[in-house]
C-alpha cells in the first residue's frame, strides 16, 4: 500500500469524511455532512446538512432545502436523504443540501403540517422553523442567498409550495414532488366549490409586498392514489395565477394556465413522462415546469433507496437541480 493511499485512509478515518476509490487507484473525497438544531418559539427542527467536496469557507454555494414526505425523515431510517441522492449530484454539481427532519411531537406520522393554516403563515409555525434553519445555514456556511431553493415530496412538497408563498424572498425557486396547492385546507372538502384562483389569491396576499414570481417545477404519478393528479393540475393553474398576480396584483393575462410547450419523452429504461411548461407572455424562462410520469405511483421516480423510490427514471433529482440552477432571486 503506497504512502498516499494510507494517508488518505487515516485522515478518512480520523475526520469520518467519505472517500470515494477511483479505478485508476487515486483516491477522491466525497462531500461530508454536518448536524445542527434549529429552535424559536414554534418549536424545533433537527437537520442535516451536506456539504459538497468543492466547499471551502468563504465560497458562495447554491443551497437545496429537501423537505421529506409522512414516514419519513430527513436523514436517519427511510430520508429524504437516502430516496433523492441529492447528495451524489451535489458533490458533482457543487452545492449544498439540507436535510430537515420533522419532530414526530408535531406530526406523530412525520408527516409536514402545511394543510393547517397555523402552519401556512410567515414569521409562525413550521414556515418560520425551514426559513430558520435555512438562514442559519446560509449564515453558518456563507453560502449564496440568492441562490436557495426547496423542494419536497408529498406533505413537504405542500410545505415547500407554503415556503414560496410565505418566504418568496428567501427561496429563489420551489419544486413539489406529489404535493397539493396553498391553502389546500380550502379546497378539500369540496375541491369544485373552490376555484385554483381563489387559492392563488389567498398565496398572494401572504407573499405581501415581498410578492414575485416564484417558479416552481410539479412532479406527478398518474398512478399516484394517496395524491391524485388533480391536484398536480390545480397546482398548475393556481400557481399560474398567482405568477400573474405578483407583478401588479392584478389578473390581466400575463401568466395563464394554458401551457406554453409541451413534450412527451419515452427514454429507454424509463417511465414515459410528459413535460408541460409555462411562461410568461414576454416570454423568458418557464415560470412553471410540470412533469406528468405514466405508472408511477406516490414514489421518487429514478429515486435511490427506501419504500418511496422508484427505481426506474426519469431522474427526478436531476431534473429538479437543472430547474433550480439557472434561477436566482
Amino acid at each position: 500500500m503506497g504512502d498516499t493511499f494510507r494517508r488518505a485512509l487515516m485522515v478518512a478515518a480520523t475526520t469520518g469524511m467519505a472517500l470515494t476509490f477511483l479505478t485508476n487507484g487515486a483516491v477522491a473525497a466525497a462531500g461530508h455532512d454536518e448536524r445542527g438544531t434549529y429552535i424559536n418559539a414554534a418549536g424545533k427542527v433537527e437537520y442535516q446538512v451536506h456539504l459538497p467536496p468543492g466547499y471551502r469557507p468563504g465560497k458562495k454555494l447554491p443551497v437545496v432545502v429537501a423537505l421529506h414526505g409522512c414516514g419519513m425523515t430527513g436523514f436517519a431510517e427511510n430520508s429524504m436523504k437516502d430516496m433523492t441522492r441529492f447528495d451524489r449530484l451535489a458533490d458533482a454539481k457543487g452545492f449544498i443540501v439540507v436535510y430537515p427532519s420533522q419532530d414526530p411531537w408535531r406530526n406523530l406520522l412525520r408527516c409536514w403540517n402545511a394543510i393547517e393554516p397555523a402552519h401556512q403563515h410567515r414569521g409562525s409555525g413550521e414556515p418560520s422553523l425551514i426559513a430558520g434553519l435555512t438562514r442559519e445555514v446560509l449564515t453558518n456556511y456563507h453560502a449564496d442567498a440568492a441562490r436557495v431553493h426547496v423542494a419536497g415530496a408529498s406533505s413537504g412538497a405542500g410545505l415547500a409550495v407554503v415556503m414560496a408563498a410565505t418566504y418568496p424572498d428567501v427561496y429563489a425557486s420551489a419544486a413539489s414532488l406529489a404535493g397539493g396547492e396553498y391553502a389546500f385546507d380550502k379546497v378539500k372538502p369540496d375541491p369544485d366549490a373552490v376555484s385554483p384562483v381563489d387559492t392563488a389569491k389567498l398565496a398572494h396576499a401572504e407573499m405581501g409586498p415581498r410578492a414575485r414570481q416564484v417558479p416552481l417545477l410539479i412532479e406527478q404519478g398518474s398512478a399516484d392514489t394517496t395524491v391524485p393528479p388533480w391536484m398536480a393540475d390545480r397546482l398548475a393553474s393556481q400557481w399560474a395565477a398567482v405568477d400573474d398576480l405578483a407583478p401588479d396584483a392584478r389578473l390581466d393575462g400575463d401568466v395563464d394556465d394554458m401551457p406554453d410547450a409541451t413534450r412527451r419523452v419515452d427514454a429507454p429504461g424509463e417511465r414515459p413522462y410528459t413535460r408541460t411548461s409555462y411562461t410568461a407572455r414576454g416570454g423568458g424562462q418557464p415560470l412553471i415546469e410540470k412533469y406528468d410520469v405514466e405508472g408511477l405511483a406516490h414514489k421518487w421516480p429514478g429515486g435511490g433507496t427506501g419504500p418511496y423510490a422508484d427505481p426506474l427514471g426519469p431522474d427526478m433529482t436531476s431534473l429538479m437541480w437543472d430547474f433550480f440552477a439557472d434561477r436566482h432571486l
